[in-house]
């Protein structure tokens, strides 16, 4: 964790140090152990330095070559140090020695543009190159490290690891960009550049990007995350040694530090499989202790996961620490929030995320493994069952819904209807008929279930419109039992911005996705997954940490990617490769366990209770703010609707409640007008 700063005047007027300088300032959080800057006529590069890896301690940024031709400012991590040294002929130099940044500069004089495909780890990273008179810009393959721009064609060209860093410049414009506040409340859109400032994008993850004052500004994909051959080997201890291998050393890159470790341990799969390998590395390689730090719920026992973190504390070689959420709501520091968010995008889990970090800094540690998504890396595989539906596989298709509904909290109906009826209307509306009657007439067999319903139900049905339907409804005296909730957004403002369809889908893919592995690879490339993984990297930078996320492995992505679907559901339980690969690692009882805890209790609680306040001052008393965005009445309806039920985990309406409350609150905050 480092932050990055830069200025180029494509009209060649001088950079003032005093601009470069604020920038580097405004994000003194990134980096506590330094700040620099660099300045030359028309370009002029910043950093702040955040000390981890051993070699880190070395580091001088920016970083000029000893030609004076090339300076560089990053943010990064590398994974593949000895591999480098090696194809860059560094073999003479003390490995020791080498910062990650002569590596990277190294890496731009041998490959030029094609650098970045050559490395592998976290980074962002600019270069400015006299020679060629181009910045040269890099981002990681799935955006760990951040990287935000400004460009005015044929004037200037700035960048910074966070929003802020650009906004504190005179000459960057606050605008908001309405197309982005839509998406937030009603997801429509996959741009990955776009931010909720109009005129500030983001380098998308697996890009880089050329600023010229003649070639102007051109980026590029140098990498992306393709669905490849399914590897096949020949045993399930195969697949599982197979991930146990690159797990391993997907942990163990992530270990190198200067510093003591810690890590997030939740209790789930995830996060107490990064520990367990943590702690087994560090103890086998130098007798150290991995620091944990769990959420433990005192008063919100429904939330509480002390039956899993346990065990895995019990196992020995941790130093565990603890931090009770329960005590205040998911919306009680929201000034502190919004003064290092850059946006609106607040996650309804981030106040765990927060508490857990500034227990991490209190502790002294800067360097925090988590479990982040893994549950999207290896897969539940429960599209899986769309694949049986759809190969007409019914007899494996019962045998793994009745063993999922043992293991989790599902039914086989749930199941059935999620994967088998969805598939007979598909059929129905792209008009196979022929494979809709034999699909009808396997179910029927199999299931039990009439043929003429299923005819009528899901093959006649669908094609009718909503109009007719209503009207035969009410001639056969039946109750209108559509949803009596309107979407959240202002439909004056969805008008405005192009978004036209506001049903209650917001997918805008023209299908489900058929195949678990089509199913990952559509999750990696969502630009939530980019969003999200932003926000997390602000949420440490405030406490002045770094995360490091070991599911975020470019090898263990592709790896898992290309796994058969069963090896990710199989014999009921899902993940099954990381269950069996984490044998003899993970107590059993987290190795098997089955569904997470859901912290909805302990949300609901802080929301309605703690914050109630909060919330009743935005959607009571003063929702003016919004009202350009949300349909006040629709959101209100949403509120009545969440204070009414007493079902601790109903969290319908709770979404459209959160995203206005967290919107209203961050335009409070920034003062930004539409």
């Amino acid at each position: 964790m480092s932050g990055i700063v830069g200025i180029y005047n494509l009209d060649r007027q001088p950079v003032e140090n005093e601009q470069l300088t604020r920038m580097v300032d405004v994000l003194a959080q990134r980096g506590p152990d330094g700040a620099d800057i660099w300045c030359s006529d028309f370009v002029g590069l910043g950093h702040r330095m955040l000390w981890t890896t051993p070699e880190s301690l070395l580091e001088q940024q920016p970083l000029v070559d000893p030609t004076g031709d090339l300076v560089l400012t990053a943010d990064l991590r590398l994974d593949n140090r000895d591999e480098l040294i090696y194809k860059l002929q560094l073999d003479g130099w003390t490995s020791e020695k080498i910062t990650d940044s002569q590596l990277v500069l190294a890496a731009y004089e041998k490959w030029a543009e094609e650098c970045a495909s050559k490395l592998l780890g976290d980074f962002a990273f600019v270069i400015w190159d006299r020679r060629k008179q181009i910045i040269f810009c890099a981002r990681d393959h799935f955006g760990i490290k951040p990287l935000y721009y400004f460009y005015r064609p044929g004037k200037q060209f700035c960048f910074a690891s966070e929003i802020k860093g650009l906004l504190c410049l005179s000459q960057v414009p606050r605008r908001l960009n309405e197309e982005a506040i839509a998406n937030h409340l009603h997801p429509f859109k996959k741009d990955k550049s776009s931010t909720v400032y109009e005129d500030i994008f983001r380098l998308p993850p697996g890009h880089i990007m050329v600023v010229s004052d003649k070639g102007g500004l051109k980026s590029r994909s140098y990498w992306a995350l393709q669905v490849g051959d399914e590897l096949r080997l020949n045993s399930d201890a195969e697949y599982a040694e197979a991930f146990r291998e690159v797990f391993t050393e997907a942990v163990r890159c992530r270990l190198r530090s200067a510093f003591p470790v810690g890590c997030h341990l939740s209790g789930g799969l995830d996060s107490s499989s990064v520990a367990c390998v943590a702690r087994n590395i560090l103890q086998s390689e130098n007798g150290a202790q991995l620091h944990t730090f769990s959420n433990i719920f005192n008063d919100v026992p429904e939330c509480d996961e002390r039956q899993y973190i346990n065990p895995v504390l019990e196992q020995g070689g941790c130093i565990p620490h603890y931090v009770h959420p329960d005590q205040a709501g998911p919306i009680s520091e929201w000034q502190n929030y919004f003064q290092y968010m850059d946006d609106p995008y607040l996650g309804p889990s981030h106040y765990l995320v927060w508490g857990l970090n500034r227990a991490t800094q209190q502790a002294g540690i800067r360097i925090c493994l988590d479990g982040f998504d893994g549950d999207t890396t290896v897969s539940h595989g429960a599209v899986y069952f769309a694949e049986l539906a759809r190969q007409g596989k019914w007899d494996t298709f019962l045998t793994e819904a009745n063993a999922v509904s043992q293991h989790f909290q599902t039914s086989v109906a749930a199941i059935f209807h999620e994967y088998v009826i969805s598939y007979l209307k598909e059929l129905a509306q792209q008009g196979k008929w022929l494979k809709f009657a034999e699909t009808a007439n396997q179910i029927s067999q199999n299931f039990r279930i009439s043929r003429q319903k299923l005819f009528v139900s899901y093959g006649i049905k669908p094609l009718v419109p909503e109009s007719v339907l209503n009207v035969w409804r009410s001639l056969r005296g039946y109750q209108n039992h559509t949803n009596n909730f309107t979407p959240l957004i202002n439909p004056r403002f969805a008008q405005k911005v192009g978004l036209d369809n506001l049903k209650e889908s917001s997918s805008d893919d023209e299908s489900p996705a058929v195949t678990v592995r089509e199913d990952q690879w559509r999750s990696f490339n969502s630009n939530m997954f980019t969003i999200v993984l932003e926000l997390v990297d602000q949420c440490a930078a405030e406490f002045s940490l770094e995360s490091r996320h070991p599911f975020m492995d470019k090898r263990l992505i592709e790896l898992c990617l290309a796994l058969p679907p069963e090896q990710k559901l199989n014999q009921g339980w899902s993940r099954v490769v990381m269950r069996r690969a984490m044998n003899g690692i993970l107590p059993q009882e987290i190795q098997w366990r089955g569904g997470k805890t859901s912290m909805t209790p302990n949300f609901r609680r802080g929301l309605l209770h703690l914050d109630r306040q909060i919330v009743e001052e935005v959607i009571k008393a003063n929702p003016s703010n919004i009202a350009d965005f949300v349909d006040i009445n629709s959101l209100q309806s949403f509120y009545d609707y969440v204070l009414s039920t007493n079902d601790i985990y109903d969290d319908q309406g709770v979404m459209p409640v959160w995203k206005s409350l967290t919107l209203a609150l961050w335009l409070k905050h920034t003062q930004i007008k539409p």
